[in-house]
């Protein structure tokens, strides 16, 4: 246990240790704060919502993913702040990257959620609702229905809905219930009309009570009514509940009701010490999850203050955290709307990847692995690949055993059937990482499903994450020679989220890649630490000063008058050493291009500090998800990809590996298509400007999509970027340059 305590504290100490070697002069106020940035980049998903050039419903889709994003944020950044507040830690606890101590990051961040959520309201109100309405799409309150569809919605109720509510009175002998996080819940004011013994007959006088009724989550948020001249009309379930609270709390009058809905602080708390397995520890902690301290109470915005004012005291909670919402307070559910409509034309147009089939040009797919390295970009490339090349394994008598990791993966997924039936003739081990966030409850059934079906299954290094993308095949080939074929990949095995993340896929068979696979499922397996990973970069081992050492390369480079550049994509930036090395590799002559979709505490355009970095998010149709990172080298590039964002907890709290591309088509693609496609953005692209907010890509010319561009590559229909040459060997960063400056 002590060892691993060491391993972890080393890293954040090599981490430190950067820090300081790569700029002693850095200062708080060169860093952007994560938590505004993230927000920013809720924004950013809003402003989709709220572009009329988006279909409808796919506005509707991302009205809600800002609703589901919140709910996270609130529920471990603005709960982990609140907890450090309430722990003491408000005055000994270094500032944060904006220069800020927790209280004062609180009350930043209050009153930009305050904003956001008003933002969001405004969205459905002014523009998603009247749209839908123009498309027959409609929202009816009891009160409107026909006769027709009060009968259909009652029978619905009654069939369905009653069976499973239960009305509570708060009374003396009846404390308040223990309500779940973010559960939708109605909230009643009611006096009791009976006549109590020896009681004053006037019921004027009895004081209200409050009564609480929760909305089941079992069944859908909105109930379809019939059609009625082409329309499509729905009822919100908890208004068709409220219109029946009369019939459940029988003998009160019923003087308000709303509906509201808690978060609570979802952050997990364990002592490894105390803990007889990990598994164990994560199902205790995820009850514990379940019943966490509120952090923010939603209430419909008419509700009577009364009832606001007893459920704020209730959960014992300041005003800032209650949020009066202008609409249903649960905006994450309307995502079933997407799913409910069935208007095609109010969605985006179908789209399938493009089919690439194992084996097609050899007798099988072992034999074209052997032949060449296969990448594939998703979902621009279909991810059924991947499902063949692990099938084809479990199906294969020649492959011998079968090893993956699993962060999230999805429910039926032929992956996770494929490795059940292979436990049957071949030894299979698999990684689960049991503390995928919101995913523990499912990755736990599964871990015990593949043991019962007798599978090896590991749960990494306690206190690390395994967040590697990695498949191991060991195959006895018709030659008589065994040999190793490994998928490294940047997202997770998952059919159903590979249909809409971006993503990159590496199936290889190369013998020193494959072999540096084996040794990372040794450390994860065993905690065996190898003298060397390479070709791969391994997290918390050595991924953080590898990252570094190339940064720093390219800095020389510049220095030396060589081609120097880096063009990087990722999810997040905010490791303050890698920060402080693109600093530094900047004012050394580097140019720098960053793709980061979502937090980025980098300042970039600030003079005589990062003038030559360029930051740009992009927000669109699929989750950017890859991660790739291209280093021009003095001429000689080299190219990365891998799992692993820039970010603490990536590079010294997770299991993570960065692996290089090195075939010369491959590269290719991914420099001249793939990141010069998403440089050339001027749609869904924004730019991060040194103060931390964003503005839209400067068009100069035609409108350029790079989503857009690459389903056209999938279709047939594109090949190759519009009046744009491929740029020299090394140079892929400067056409980014030329894009920023208007010159496209």
């Amino acid at each position: 246990m002590a060892d691993k305590k060491r391993t972890k504290a080393s890293g954040r100490r090599r981490g430190e240790a950067v820090a300081k070697k790569a700029s002693a002069k850095a200062g708080e106020n060169l860093f952007l704060s994560r938590d505004e940035s993230w927000l920013r980049f809720n924004q950013r998903v809003l402003e989709e919502a709220e572009d009329a050039t988006n279909p409808l419903l796919e506005r509707v889709k991302f009205l809600a993913i800002t609703a589901s994003n919140l709910d996270e944020f609130v529920e471990i950044r603005v709960a982990g702040i609140l907890q450090r507040i309430e722990d003491g830690y408000n005055i000994a606890q270094p500032l944060d990257e904006g220069g800020l101590r927790p209280q004062e990051r609180l009350d930043r961040l209050r009153e930009r959620l305050k904003s956001f959520v008003e933002a969001q309201y405004r969205c459905w109100n002014e523009q998603l609702l009247p749209a839908m309405q123009d498309e027959k799409i409609r929202f009816l309150r009891w009160q409107q229905l026909s006769e027709e569809a009060r009968a259909h919605a009652l029978e619905f109720y009654e069939n369905e809905v009653d069976p499973l509510l239960t009305p509570v009175t708060i009374d003396p002998s009846h404390p308040f219930p223990r309500v779940l996080n973010k559960a939708l819940c109605l909230a009643l004011l009611l006096r009791n009309k009976r006549r109590s013994n020896g009681g004053n007959g006037n019921s004027r006088t009895r004081p209200a009570v409050l009564g609480v009724v929760t909305v089941p989550r079992s069944l859908p948020r909105l109930v379809p009514l019939p059609a009625v001249d082409g329309c499509c009309d729905f009822i919100l379930l908890h208004e068709l509940i409220e219109s029946q609270v009369e019939r459940m709390f029988r003998g009160y009058e019923v003087l308000s009701c709303s509906a509201f809905r808690v978060t609570r602080n979802s952050n997990l708390y364990m002592e490894e010490e105390e803990s007889r397995s990990v598994l164990e520890s994560v199902r205790a902690e995820l009850h514990n999850r379940r019943k966490g301290d509120v952090v923010r109470l939603e209430i419909d915005g008419s509700a009577v203050e009364e009832i606001v004012e007893r459920l704020r005291t209730n959960f014992e909670l300041e005003p800032w955290q209650v949020f009066r919402t202008e609409g249903p307070v649960n905006l994450s559910r309307l995502m079933h709307l997407y799913s409910e409509v069935r208007r095609p034309e109010l969605k985006y147009p179908a789209f399938e990847g493009k089919e690439f089939r194992l084996g097609a040009k050899s007798a099988d797919l072992f034999e074209e692995l052997r032949e060449r390295d296969v990448m594939l970009h998703h979902p621009f490339d279909s991810y059924k690949a991947v499902e063949d090349f692990i099938e084809a394994a479990a199906e294969d008598a020649a492959v011998i055993s079968m090893k993956q990791t699993l962060y999230r993966t999805s429910k039926d997924s032929p992956i996770f059937r494929a490795l059940i039936e292979a436990a049957q003739s071949k030894d299979v081990t698999v990684v689960v990482e049991l503390m995928a966030r919101f995913d523990e409850d499912s990755n736990i059934r599964w871990a015990r499903e593949l043991e019962d079906a007798g599978v090896g299954v590991f749960h990494g290094i306690f206190g690390f994450k395994t967040h590697c993308k990695l498949a191991l095949l060991v195959r006895r080939d018709p030659d008589g020679v065994v040999r190793r074929y490994a998928h490294l990949g940047t997202g997770n095995y998952n059919p159903v989220t590979a249909r809409f993340y971006t993503d990159i896929s590496l199936l290889t068979s190369r013998p020193e890649m494959a072999e540096a696979v084996q040794k990372v499922f040794n450390y994860l397996t065993a905690e065996t630490e190898a003298a060397s990973y390479a070709p791969l970069m391994v997290a918390p081992l050595n991924l953080a000063d590898s990252l570094i050492a190339l940064i720093e390369r390219e800095a020389n480079h510049a220095t030396a008058g060589r081609p120097a550049a880096i063009v990087a994509k990722m999810n997040a930036l905010l490791d303050r050493a890698t920060v402080e090395a693109l600093y530094a590799a900047s004012q050394a002559g580097v140019e720098i291009d960053l793709i980061v979709r979502g937090m980025c505490s980098l300042r970039p355009g600030v003079k005589g500090l990062s003038e030559r970095i360029r930051v740009r998010s992009i927000v669109g149709r699929f989750l950017e998800h890859s991660r790739i990172f291209s280093f021009a080298n003095g001429g000689d590039e080299e190219i990365y990809c891998g799992s692993a964002d820039w970010m603490p907890r990536n590079l010294f709290e997770r299991c993570e590996v960065v692996f290089p591309v090195t075939q010369p088509d491959l590269l290719k693609r991914l420099r001249d298509q793939i990141l010069a496609a998403y440089l050339m953005d001027n749609t869904k692209a924004r730019l991060l400007q040194p103060n931390g907010e964003y503005i839209r890509a400067p068009r100069a010319g035609a409108a350029f999509s790079a989503q857009n561009f690459l389903m056209r590559v999938a279709e047939g229909t594109a090949d190759a970027l519009p009046g744009r040459d491929a740029p020299p060997k090394g140079k892929a960063a400067p056409a980014g340059t030329a894009l920023l400056s208007g010159k496209n």
